[in-house]
């Protein structure tokens, strides 16, 4: 990768969102958890939801151990989850993987145009699509998914 291209992927909207996950501490109480690694960069992110009485998510935390890419998603959908249901986070999941193999737009997600860098470098879609993996898996434990 070249300079200038580092600099666009890496932009101080990306990093600063990185750095935004010490909000978001993945605690012992949260019970619905998932861990994902990815095949292509070797990223790893443990996550745990909690949800309210309407099967919203209320809570969640993480423990990220990925490039800034990665740390900047897991930032984007913690930040923009509180609230959300199963049906609009796999939405927004399956939105992102069309997107980055080039076959629709960007999900309406908070924030999410600061990852649109990241299309052009394929080995960062596994980190990138990392923290929603992980909270399909667990939101797939929740009520009324059995």
């Amino acid at each position: 990768m070249t300079a200038r291209a580092a600099a666009k992927l890496y932009s101080p909207e990306l990093l600063g969102l990185a750095t935004g996950l010490a909000a978001f501490p993945l605690s012992d109480d949260l019970p619905l958890r998932a861990e994902a690694r990815s095949r292509s960069c070797g990223s790893v992110i443990a996550l745990g939801l909690g949800l309210d009485e309407t099967g919203r998510i209320a809570r969640i935390g993480m423990q990220v151990s990925a490039c800034a890419i990665g740390q900047a998603s897991a930032a984007l959908l913690a930040q923009g989850v509180s609230g959300r249901d199963a049906g609009a986070v796999d939405a927004a999941a399956a939105a992102l993987t069309q997107w980055l193999a080039g076959e629709g737009a960007l999900p309406d997600w908070p924030g999410i145009a600061a990852l649109a860098p990241a299309r052009d470098h394929p080995g960062r879609h596994g980190a990138l699509l990392l923290p929603w993996t992980a909270a399909r898996t667990a939101l797939s434990q929740g009520p009324g998914t059995r």
